[in-house]
């Protein structure tokens, strides 16, 4: 059986809420592993035949634990994911664009297969205390996410991806 990694940050609850939400979809046809981000590794990502990256946009940027973990893992893998199939989750208070951007940049330097448009759920979380908020994340949006993930798993198991 195949094996979808989603590696994830959290800080306010919102990007949970969405990797699960892919996760358990994609469990009915594939292994899943759900990992925080500092809990992640090298041989995760070796191990694994497709991922799922979530992440909240944090100052227009990737989330610092999320970059970390790309950081810690980036070059011991380099060249060794190549061809593996991806996509991306972000939970942003605003557009979210910068935070794909550079997912997007990091999945092309491993030579993956980006199988869809980043996923952007947008909080309009603007203040202070919006953002420091937990936030709880739609159904239509979490839909969005179940069907994600659910893709994900289908051209995993299928052998697409």
């Amino acid at each position: 059986m195949k094996t979808l990694l989603v590696v994830y940050h959290s800080a306010t609850g919102g990007t949970r809420q969405m990797a699960k939400a892919a996760a358990d979809a994609a469990a009915a046809d594939v292994t899943v592993r759900l990992l925080r981000a500092q809990d992640a590794g090298a041989d995760d990502m070796l191990t694994a035949d497709g991922y799922i990256f979530a992440t909240p946009e944090n100052l227009a940027a990737l989330a610092g634990v999320m970059k970390d973990f790309f950081d810690r893992v980036y070059y011991a893998v380099l060249d060794r994911l190549n061809g593996r199939p991806c996509a991306t989750l972000i939970c942003a208070g605003s557009d979210g664009e910068n935070a794909a951007r550079q997912i997007a940049r990091i999945a092309t330097g491993w030579r993956l297969r980006v199988i869809a448009p980043p996923l952007i759920v947008c909080t309009h979380a603007q203040t202070p205390e919006a953002i420091l908020a937990p936030k709880t994340i739609g159904a239509n949006d979490l839909r969005r996410c179940e069907e994600l993930g659910a893709t994900m798993a289908a051209g995993l198991a299928a052998g697409i991806f």
